[in-house]
């Protein structure tokens, strides 16, 4: 029985690691499975369409929402998706604010935390249960902003970063149902779900049902969004309450067994986020051959960006160098903290000392992703499986239920009062607005979306809405571009975004090509799109010695085009493109070397949202009266309620900084196209009892989870020959 299992799991990763071979289907037929009942979309189009979306929501409904006076409900947070205005809490926690997108999104997930989904509905919603009188309850609704602070301190420090294996219950839970509670939460998630749910022919929104399992030991973020399929999910979410700390893959599990094989009509899949303050923990090699295939199936993709910074790479350039990598663009949108204390600011200083800045030396290098993925292809050279082949998108993460709300210019900030005002450019400057994930699908319904995740056919954007297209073969020509059915011919002829290379034709002794191409965000007239300045291609490798490396190429556009932005009024100058397309050729290509190439689509230089906030403060982070002015802006702030410095930080120095810039280059990031040598292609079945064996001895060393020693738990990576930074740009 045990043998049949593991062969079982096998040919799901096997499933999971070959969906890109499913072909977009001929006109009139649907080139994925449908699991519900709807109208087909009149808008279908057989060679797929950018859906952008936000699949990282927050409501009222999670503790540290509800605490920062934010009191929208899923349901608001799906009519914000869609266009509509809804009112946020200000600096002073008075809804006060006005929030409203500039251009609704194709569809949206809300994901409350399922830790404490109960106990908030005990202490919020009916004041006749003894629970709601319980002191953590009252403190949970205060408005006092540090007696808000306090209870969400406390109900992270119960159930969030506790290193405990079995986490400790809230004591309102004696007092009141919590499972009655969360049993009702989780219905009206469902609920509101389905009412913003266009199962209409018109397809103009598509929701799906989620949570998060928010798991952090001593504040190390291994987070992942749970996403379903359709209608049919589990009973209760599952929490690390079921799980215990720091014991991600038991998640997975459950999943399988409560959903994939217990549920009828169930299809989920996990998407990790913030691996940029995971402490080292997000991504550790794999226990056994179990753990490996499970995440490949329930993680098709990864969190690249959203509102608590990047993970894509690291540069600090004051340190002149990076984290296994000379790519200098990697200092975009990076935090200096490692773990979730980062957001532990408040009046403008720094309230402890975990939130301190991370020595490069001392950062975890699988906190970014680029090294995840290069250390998948050495895994995979030793073991014939790699356990890290994933997808990118974007998302907010916002805990103010405005899904999409990524634009610069109006940004409203994502965690409530915590942000709102002042105190955005005060407490948050190092945050960002978060980005989109964009699925290439046929159409707007769930099952299509659901589908493209599934098959990696994804890309993440800093929060602008280029549209980006990638495909790698063998025999893409030259002049692809100029031809009327491109896209046709990159489906045809070889493989999207999320794929793995076809085998090489034995007529074919050339390197692969690669067809890249890329629109501008056409904006909209009050606020035009930026253009595109480049489109990079990352590539990542491993040698005959095992030991890893990465290049960055320039393939198209003009890094030096000139332009620029007003320092006094943030006005883009200068022109860049509107569309670039171009087919490139891996000139150093090896076909024995395991590789994976993504691209990375940079747009002109813009202003930064905290450098348009200080603008309209009157502060100019340009001008040499900066600190006169942010004194004087800081002086009407404590007039409405501030306190401290507030829009000092405005005049921060970037050539001081590591990472900071007051004008940034907003991007793209495409999922990778792996290649695998012929060899081991041949060899990925037979090598699978040889997998089993290495990863079990790699998991050998790393201690049981009992004993809570995290710091050396955080990664396996000591059997890896060092990995070089061998950039190139080009």
């Amino acid at each position: 029985m045990a043998h049949s299992k593991e062969i079982r799991l096998g040919l799901l990763a096997l499933v999971a690691a070959i969906s890109w071979l499913v072909l977009p289907a001929a006109a009139g037929s649907p080139g994925f499975e449908r699991s519900e009942e709807r109208e087909p979309c009149i808008a279908y189009d057989s060679l797929r369409q950018p859906m952008f979306g936000d699949l990282h929501v927050h409501t009222r409904y999670s503790f540290d929402s509800y605490v920062s006076s934010q009191r929208n409900d899923p349901w608001d947070a799906y009519a914000y998706a869609k266009g509509d205005p809804i009112m946020l809490p200000d600096e002073n926690g008075e809804q006060t604010v006005n929030a409203q997108i500039q251009r609704p999104l194709d569809f949206a997930a809300v994901t409350d935390h399922a830790e404490f989904l109960g106990e908030i509905h005990a202490c919020t919603e009916d004041s006749t249960e003894f629970g709601y009188w319980w002191p953590h309850c009252i403190m949970t609704r205060s408005q006092n902003l540090w007696v808000q602070l306090l209870a969400a301190n406390w109900w992270a420090a119960l159930g969030v970063a506790s290193t405990e294996l079995e986490k400790q219950r809230s004591v309102v839970c004696s007092l009141s149902d919590c499972e009655a509670g969360m049993a009702d939460v989780w219905s009206n998630i469902q609920k509101a779900a389905e009412d913003h749910y266009d199962r209409s022919a018109d397809c103009a929104f598509t929701t799906f049902v989620g949570y998060e399992y928010t798991d952090a030991p001593e504040h190390k973020n291994l987070h992942r969004n749970v996403i379903f399929r359709n209608e049919h999910v589990v009973d209760l979410p599952i929490s690390t309450y079921d799980t215990g700390t720091g014991n991600f893959p038991e998640l997975w599990y459950q999943l399988r067994a409560q959903c994939i094989e217990g549920g009828e009509g169930c299809d989920v899949l996990s998407i990790p986020h913030n691996s940029n303050l995971s402490g080292g923990l997000m991504f550790p090699d794999p226990k056994n051959d179990r753990e490996a295939s499970e995440r490949l199936f329930f993680e098709p993709v990864v969190e690249l960006i959203q509102h608590k910074g990047a993970s894509e790479c690291r540069f600090d350039r004051l340190a002149g160098r990076g984290l296994d990598t000379e790519d200098e663009l990697c200092d975009f949108e990076q935090v200096k903290a490692d773990n979730l204390t980062m957001l532990g600011t408040v009046e403008g200083k720094l309230r402890t000392e975990r939130a301190a800045p991370v020595p490069l030396d001392e950062f975890g290098r699988r906190n970014m992703t680029r090294n995840v993925l290069k250390d998948g292809l050495a895994i995979d050279r030793k073991t014939g499986t790699n356990p890290f082949k994933f997808g990118f998108i974007g998302s907010t993460d916002t805990h103010s239920a405005t899904p999409g709300g990524t634009e610069e210019d109006v940004y409203v900030g994502h965690l409530g009062r915590r942000d709102s005002g002042f105190r955005n450019v005060q407490d948050h400057l190092f945050a960002n607005p978060g980005g989109h994930a964009v699925v290439w699908a046929e159409e707007n319904s769930r099952d299509a979306i659901f589908a493209g995740i599934r098959r990696r056919e994804t890309y993440a954007t800093s929060g602008t809405r280029p549209v980006v297209r990638f495909f790698a073969g063998w025999r893409y020509p030259a002049d692809l571009c100029d031809s009327p059915d491109l896209v046709k011919r990159g489906y045809a002829d070889g493989v999207p975004m999320g794929g793995e290379m076809p085998a090489r034709p034995s007529d074919s002794g050339g390197p692969p090509t690669f067809l890249v191409s890329a629109m501008k965000d056409p904006g909209l007239a009050s606020h035009p799109g930026t253009d595109l300045q480049r489109i990079q291609i990352v590539k990542g490798w491993v040698d005959a010695d095992g030991v890893t490396h990465e290049a960055v190429y320039d393939i198209a556009g003009d890094p030096d085009n000139g332009a620029d932005v007003d320092r006094d009024t943030c006005e883009p100058t200068g022109t860049g493109f509107s569309n670039l397309c171009t087919v490139w050729r891996d000139a150093r290509f090896d076909p024995a070397q395991h590789a994976f190439y993504y691209l990375r689509v940079l747009e002109n230089p813009t202003c930064r949202w905290s450098t348009r906030r200080c603008l309209v403060a009157g502060v100019n982070p340009f001008a040499d009266s900066c600190e006169a002015e942010a004194a004087e802006a800081s002086s009407k702030a404590r007039e409405r309620g501030g306190e401290g410095e507030v829009f000092e930080s405005c005049c921060l120095d970037s050539a001081s900084e590591p990472f900071y810039t007051p004008i940034i280059q907003e991007r793209a990031w495409t999922s990778p196209i792996w290649h695998t040598p012929e060899k081991n292609r041949a060899g990925h079945s037979s090598s699978r009892e040889r997998a089993t064996t290495r990863l079990e001895r790699l998991a050998a060393a790393e201690h049981d989870p009992a004993e809570s020693d995290w710091d050396s738990r955080a990664q396996a990576e000591s059997s890896l020959p060092k990995a070089r930074s061998d950039v190139r740009n080009e």
